[in-house]
């Protein structure tokens, strides 16, 4: 399936502002974009090669996605980043493209960093030596500042991250986005399509108000052949740190994660439990995974993580 930016206001049928039919055909009659299509132009955006020369350095991609909010994407994607990186000679890179609700540099200790340019230009801010982020949280004056873009310049930014950004040499480069199928995604799946995704992580809870978004997101993932690692169900239920008593917050209804992975043939990662502390560890910044080593939530995180390491083996 091509991946074809089109304007907002674009009609129905609209060929796309980069085919040599823009502005040309008649679906572009009336069109208040058809000047500026037919005289734009035409051909592959230059910047794909520029993306391509960077992420040659890069060795596994992984999108972690979800078709809902407030599933956790941004949490999983910080403890990953953080498992990975415990490795010392694993060097890792998160790429948040959440350009609305950029909460990457709060939840991995990064709040009210800047990025800096260099001679090979912007420069990830570093967690530690091995693990560098990449937001447009870092570029906002205020924290409270709402981001009112349209399409094309959210596609600006994460094009940005990707061809200017030294990421340097890393083993894997996480990239944590907004919910949904629609600019950002189309736009990391177009960019990356020469550099090939390795896959995505699918993150959702066990309702059906849930799921039914994230069987979305993995019509997403096949229509633009994005290999599936995988899904993971978080907030599978409760256990209370103190009796260790576990309650079910989320019913699955129609047999949560694990029942649609079945249904759709796709690898079932395993499921987290809630913990309060796992929002404790976001607000401060920190590794949820180091810090609290004794909940039932890490051990679910570190079994998770080690069968997405398995499908990395070199």
């Amino acid at each position: 399936m091509a991946v074809i930016d089109k304007p907002e206001n674009a009609p129905e049928h609209c060929p796309g502002p980069s085919t040599e039919q823009a502005g040309k055909a008649s679906a572009c009659e009336g069109c208040p974009n058809q000047k500026i299509c037919a005289t734009a132009p035409k051909g592959p955006d230059p910047a794909l090669q520029f993306i391509k020369e960077r992420m040659n350095s890069v060795k596994h991609k992984i999108l972690v996605l979800s078709g809902k909010g407030g599933v956790g994407k941004s949490t999983f994607t910080a403890q990953l980043g953080f498992a990975f990186a415990s490795e010392e000679s694993v060097q890792v890179g998160v790429m948040d493209i959440d350009v609305c609700g950029p909460s990457i540099p709060k939840i991995m200790g990064l709040d009210g960093e800047q990025v800096h340019q260099s001679l090979s230009g912007w420069s990830p801010v570093y967690v530690q030596d091995n693990l560098g982020v990449m937001s447009i949280g870092f570029m906002l004056s205020d924290p409270d500042e709402a981001v009112v873009w349209r399409g094309p310049k959210k596609n600006g930014i994460i094009k940005q991250f990707l061809k200017d950004v030294d990421w340097g040499d890393l083993d894997f480069m996480l990239v944590d986005t907004p919910p949904g199928t629609s600019d950002e995604h189309l736009s990391i799946a177009q960019y990356l399509k020469e550099s090939e995704i390795d896959g995505a992580i699918i993150i959702t809870t066990p309702q059906e108000v849930a799921l039914q978004d994230v069987r979305k997101e993995i019509d997403f993932c096949r229509k633009v052949k994005i290999p599936i690692l995988g899904v993971v169900e978080n907030m599978s239920g409760f256990i209370c740190p103190n009796c260790k008593g576990e309650s079910i917050i989320f019913a699955p209804t129609t047999g949560g994660a694990k029942k649609m992975a079945e249904d759709l043939n796709i690898k079932y990662l395993g499921s987290i439990p809630l913990d309060p502390r796992i929002g404790k560890a976001c607000d401060m910044g920190i590794s949820f995974l180091d810090e609290y080593p004794d909940s039932p939530a890490c051990k679910a995180y570190l079994d998770i993580i080690s069968e997405i390491k398995k499908q990395f083996t070199d």
